[in-house]
């Protein structure tokens, strides 16, 4: 069962997309945000020949990459409007070659604390019409309070 959070910021998801899309690299892969809920994030990757590994799998630095950014905006979108978020660590197990038309990464905050964020992330393959689970990640994440989520400088 899933709990159910409540956003600290009302304008959680407004907010969630805005810092995604300044995520150049996120931009660079061609990556797209489709879901924000409180707590959850979706994010969805098309296929593309320069994100493969030599068998022509997407490479595990494309999977992990996904892993970390919807676990951390599913965390993120828990968070007051002055704080921002880290990634503390997370272990990415690869389940599977992730071959198919797209990835979609699913992050889910497991638990969520005034500062350590628990989340879960998901990484499925959508290969002829059939999603397969190719990744599965744990990670922990730090709130920032009083922290914008904007380049320092």
């Amino acid at each position: 069962m899933t709990e159910a959070f409540k956003p600290a910021n009302p304008a959680f998801a407004d907010r969630v997309r805005r810092s995604f899309a300044r995520q150049g690299f996120m931009a660079y892969l061609g990556a797209e945000l489709t879901r924000v809920e409180p707590g959850f994030c979706e994010i969805v990757l098309p296929y593309q020949p320069q994100l493969t590994q030599q068998h022509g799998f997407f490479h595990a630095g494309v999977v992990g990459t996904l892993a970390d950014n919807s676990g951390g905006y599913a965390g993120f979108s828990l968070l007051p409007a002055d704080a921002s978020i880290l990634t503390v660590e997370y272990k990415l197990n690869l389940l599977a070659p992730a071959q198919g038309e797209r990835l979609t990464a699913r992050g889910r905050v497991l638990k969520a604390g005034r500062t350590i964020i628990a989340a879960r992330c998901q990484v499925f393959a959508l290969d002829q019409g059939r999603e397969k689970l190719v990744a599965h990640c744990l990670m922990t994440l730090m709130a920032l309070a009083g922290r914008s989520d904007r380049p320092q400088g």
